[in-house]
C-alpha cells in the first residue's frame, strides 16, 4: 500500500493538522491513512477521505509511509518523567557508592556473528552518549568514573562459579546507559561497572541462566573487600518492537504479566515461563531485553527479597514502547 503519511491520532491536534495540510493542497487524503482508536474521531478522518484504521495492528503490511506524525497528548510522557523522578528519589535516600548495570548492547559494541551473552566493563571512567546519539536522545555528553577492581572481580569470581564473561575496558554507551543514568544518577557521582548483554540474537541466555549472573553477581559482591554501597540496575524493555510489524503496539497483557510475575517473586515461575518465545509475544527485538531484569531480580534473592514492587507503569505508545520500573527493597 502506498502512503505518504501516517498520522497516529486525530484528536484536536492532529485534525487541526490534517486539515492543513490537506487544505494546502500538498496531500491528498486518500495518501494518509490515520491510526486512532476512538470511533467517532475516526469517522472525522474517514469523512475527510483519508483511510483509518482503529490500531497500529490493523495497518496494511505493506504500508511504506515516507512520514509518520505522532499527534496525541503528552501525559504519558509526564507520568513517565514521574516515575524516573520516584527512582531518583529512591537512589537518593540509597545513596550508592557503585551501581552494577545490565543492559542490551544493541549491537553497538559487537558484530551481528560474534556477540557474548554478557560483556562487564573494566575501565577507569566511561563517556557517552556515543557520537551517533547525541541529537537523537538529547542527553548531554557526561563522563562516569568505572570500578576495574569490581568488574575484574565479577569477571574472575563467575568464571570460578561456572559463569563465563566477556570483559572489554572500552564500550560505546547509548540510550542504555545513557537515560537511566541522566534521571537516576543526574550528578554523576557513582562509580559504574557495565555489563552489556545479548538478549535479542539467538540464542539468547536462558532466564535461569540470567537469574544465576544476577546471583553469581551479588555473591561476589558480598565478598569483595570493600563497604562502598552497590545497586544493581537492569534496563530494558517493556513491550517494544523497533522497526518491526508491531512497532506502533504496545503489549499491554504482556507488560502486566511481566510485572506481576515479578512482584510475585517465584524463582521457578520465571525459570519455567520467561521463554524466549514468550517474550517474544511482547515485541521481536524488544522485549527480550527484560532478562536484565532477571539478572536484577537473582541478585536481590541473594539478598532475601525476590518479590519486586512497581513504580510505576505506562503503556507509551507516543514512545513506541511499554514504560515502567520495579523496585527490589532489600533490608
Amino acid at each position: 500500500m502506498t502512503a505518504k503519511l501516517v498520522l497516529v491520532g486525530c484528536g484536536h491536534m492532529g485534525r487541526a493538522m490534517l486539515s492543513g495540510w490537506i487544505s494546502s493542497g500538498r496531500i491528498a487524503p486518500v495518501e494518509v491513512v490515520v491510526v486512532e482508536p476512538n470511533e467517532e474521531l475516526r469517522n472525522k478522518a474517514t469523512e475527510l477521505g483519508c483511510v483509518t484504521v482503529s490500531g497500529a495492528e490493523a495497518l496494511p503490511a505493506n504500508i511504506t509511509p515516507g512520514i509518520v506524525v505522532i499527534a496525541v497528548k503528552p501525559q504519558a510522557i509526564r507520568d513517565v518523567l514521574a516515575g524516573y523522578a520516584r527512582f531518583g528519589q529512591l537512589m537518593d535516600e540509597l545513596r550508592p557508592d557503585v551501581v552494577i548495570g545490565i543492559a542490551n548492547d544493541h549491537l553497538l559494541n559487537f558484530p551481528l556473528d560474534n556477540i557474548p551473552d554478557f560483556c562487564v566493563g573494566i575501565g577507569e571512567h566511561w563517556e557517552g552518549p556515543a557520537p551517533w546519539f547525541r541529537d537523537w536522545l538529547n542527553v548531554p555528553d557526561y563522563t562516569v568514573r568505572g570500578h576495574r577492581e569490581l568488574g575484574r572481580a565479577l569477571v574472575r569470581e563467575s568464571a570460578k562459579a561456572g559463569i563465563n564473561h566477556a570483559f572489554a575496558d572500552k564500550l560505546l554507551f547509548d540510550d542504555n546507559w545513557s537515560v537511566p543514568l541522566k534521571f537516576l544518577f543526574p550528578r554523576y557521582d557513582v562509580r559504574f561497572v557495565p555489563i552489556h548483554m545479548n538478549p535479542v540474537v539467538p540464542p539468547v541466555p536462558s532466564a535461569a541462566h540470567c537469574y544465576a549472573v544476577g546471583e553469581a553477581i551479588a555473591r561476589i559482591v558480598q565478598a569483595f573487600p570493600s563497604d562502598e554501597r552497590v545497586v544493581v540496575m537492569g534496563t530494558g524493555g517493556l513491550s517494544h518492537d523497533p522497526g518491526g510489524k508491531d512497532y506502533f503496539t504496545v503489549h499491554e497483557e504482556f507488560d502486566r504479566w511481566f510485572l506481576a510475575l515479578m512482584e510475585q517473586g517465584d524463582p521457578e515461575r520465571v525459570r519455567r515461563e520467561l521463554t524466549f518465545d514468550k517474550l517474544l509475544t511482547g515485541g521481536d527485538g524488544g522485549a527480550g531485553e527484560l532478562l536484565a531484569w532477571v539478572v536484577a531480580m537473582g541478585a536481590a534473592g541473594v539478598c532475601g527479597n525476590t518479590r519486586a514492587e512497581t513504580v510505576f507503569y505506562v503503556p507509551s505508545v507516543p514512545m513506541r514502547c511499554g514504560m515502567g520500573g520495579v523496585y527490589w527493597r532489600l533490608d
